[in-house]
């Protein structure tokens, strides 16, 4: 049986309530772009291959039924239903159902739509008002285009890896798809850009939103293009610092535990000397500007090492709290799930899995009048083809029963 969701919080009115989306391809990028738009109201049919469905059901953790703790989440609010796109009656299902959606979303090698028939040119001769958003590795064009381009890859040409880690270490990457997210954001981004354009009086047809992963790296670097363009500089890693702004780092506390301190205002520097019994430092003139204490950001680290090296992390925080010094706990989930901060900006929804409940991360931004919402967690396989084959395209139960025997659903 599909799963359910065991305290359902529906927004009366959302924001994309209306909004038809079909979602193709699989993994990561493409289906979180659907999982946001989701959330806010957007009907999402994400189509996936008969049998075991989207590879990511059976990644990582497992629950007692073999799928997969993150599918719960991701496939939220979405309706499954099952096509074999590489059959010539799943493709032409798929472009009945791209005829009557507002918004398709791929994420596969580029080429590969338009070699089943399904491109943004072949579809738009019959829809012509559809936003067809597509994500992969390079972009649609370029030199690189045809590479397959994981999020992993991705993030070493889009310049992330190159940053992240410790001087004279192998680059090290965080344990998330960080790439496959920002993609998928820049997706839903450009899809409610186009959705707008389309909406304007001389707004016109849909257009296609071509999301690279390699760019929505890039799109986070800051200053790095303009100082190497300017001045030659070339940003190198920097460890648990930031280049040219001081302090900011993480410390070790006398109980093990980690803190990270932001004390680069300068008056929040003067604050923070103080709190750590070092006022010379905080009325020294070497200091007063950002600029002094990026020449002498050792000295300035080894004296709050030195001061958080002999107090747990709790004294700590509460010491920098009580002087309004910007500092927090590095956490982990077990910690996020006990704060009632958390809690109190509701960022954890409960969803039931066969009977069982199960926590899932809610997603921002927080609206006041129109919030998200998770109706229901990740369905089991193909759990909506009556629904959308039947009703949507109005196949009749013989029909769907020839296609299911067929290997076609």
């Amino acid at each position: 049986m599909p799963s359910s969701a065991s305290e359902p919080n529906p927004a009366t009115v959302r924001p994309l309530d209306g909004v038809r989306v079909l979602e193709l391809g699989q993994l990561l990028a493409g289906p979180f772009a659907g999982c946001v738009l989701g959330y806010f109201g957007a009907e999402v049919i994400k189509v996936e291959p008969p049998g075991k469905g989207d590879p990511i059901r059976g990644w990582r953790l497992l629950d007692d039924n073999g799928t997969s703790f993150w599918w719960r989440s991701l496939g939220r609010n979405k309706k499954s239903i099952t096509l074999n796109l590489q059959t010539d009656k799943g493709r032409g299902i798929a472009r009945q159902l791209a005829d009557r959606v507002d918004v398709l979303i791929e994420n596969f090698r580029p080429g590969t739509m338009e070699k089943w028939g399904l491109g943004p040119e072949e579809v738009k001769t019959t829809n012509p008002g559809l936003i067809y958003a597509r994500v992969s590795g390079y972009g649609q064009t370029g030199p690189y285009a045809e590479r397959p381009g994981y999020a992993s890859v991705c993030e070493g040409v889009g310049g992330f890896r190159y940053l992240n880690g410790f001087p004279g270490e192998a680059p090290v990457r965080p344990n998330l798809s960080l790439g496959d997210t920002l993609a998928g954001l820049h997706a839903v981004l450009g899809v409610l850009l186009a959705y707008i354009q389309r909406g304007k009086p001389a707004g016109g047809d849909g257009q296609v939103v071509d999301v690279a992963i390699y760019e929505s790296v890039f799109n986070m670097l800051e200053a790095v293009v303009p100082e190497y363009d300017g001045a030659g500089l070339v940003r190198q890693p920097s460890g648990s610092t930031l280049t040219g702004i001081v302090p900011t780092n993480t410390y070790a506390c006398r109980d093990g535990a980690y803190v990270v301190i932001g004390g680069n205002g300068n008056s929040i520097f003067q604050r923070l000397m103080r709190a750590a019994g070092r006022a010379d430092m905080a009325e020294d003139p070497r200091f007063a500007e950002n600029a002094g204490r990026v020449e002498h950001e050792r000295e300035i680290d080894a004296a709050i090492t030195a001061w958080t090296a002999g107090l747990a992390a709790a004294e700590v925080l509460a010491r920098l709290a009580d002087a309004s010094v910007p500092a927090g706990p590095i956490y982990t989930v077990a910690d996020m799930l006990r704060d009632p901060h958390f809690h109190a900006r509701g960022l954890f929804q409960q969803v039931e899995v066969d009977g069982q409940p199960l926590r899932i991360p809610a997603l921002t931004p927080h609206l006041s009048a129109t919030p998200g919402a998770t109706t229901w967690p990740g369905p089991d396989v193909g759990a909506h083809n009556p629904e959308v084959l039947g009703g949507l395209l109005g196949l009749s139960d013989a029909e769907l029963g020839a296609l299911r025997d067929e290997g076609v659903i």
